[in-house]
Parts: structure tokens; sequence; C-alpha cells
């Protein structure tokens, strides 16, 4: 089984060709569009593995886009001070899209499967 961790949003993601994750928004991509992602930090196939000082040069992980518009759970802020009657309270939902890896191309591993 092959699989490549990379760094996006200064964020590592293990994935393997068929996985779902939830990355940062993009407001250019639209439903179906390809993402191509050229920061991959590790990639093993199997016996072989290779790691990339910080990256491999060559090594692309493609992913399309489920899901556009991915918005995360409800984050509650209140803030109060006691005896001052003020009080505030607000929320944020983190907007996020959704992605399915479709390929992980690293050019000098040989994939064993």
């Amino acid at each position: 089984m092959v699989f490549a961790i990379f760094e996006d949003g200064s964020r590592q993601y293990r994935v393997s060709v068929g996985d779902v994750l939830v990355v940062d928004y993009r407001k250019e991509a639209n439903l179906g569009d390809v993402l191509t992602f050229d920061k991959v930090l590790l990639a093993n196939g199997g016996a072989d593995s290779l790691i990339g000082t910080p990256a491999l040069s060559g090594a692309t992980v493609t992913a399309e886009v489920v899901n556009s518009l991915f918005k995360g759970p409800k984050l509650e802020i209140q803030k109060l001070r006691r005896r001052k009657s003020s009080k505030r309270h607000t929320g944020h939902r983190q907007k996020h899209t959704q992605i399915k890896v479709t390929a992980v191309n690293v050019p000098s591993l040989a994939v064993a499967e």
C-alpha cells in the first residue's frame, strides 16, 4: 500500500489513494476540481521509503474536490467580567474544503503491491 505525507497550510496529512480528508478552505476550488499538492515530505511503497529534505522533488499528491464549502463545528466564545455587568457572546464556524485523494505520484519509488 502506497502512502505519502504532504504538507498543506502548515499541517501535515498522511494519505493513501481513496482517502477523504478536510483541508483549509480554498476560494478558487469548485466541486469536481483537481488539486495538486507538491510538497510531499515522505513516500512509502511497501518495502521502499523516501524521505525528503525537506520535500521530495517531482512527487505530487492529486486530489479531487468533493465538497467545496464545508463548515466546521460552532465554537462559542464567552467573555464575562464579574460584578461589572460586562458580557460578550460570539461564535465562529471555520470554513473547510473536503477532498478525495485520487493519486500519489512518486517518480523514483518502486511500488510493490
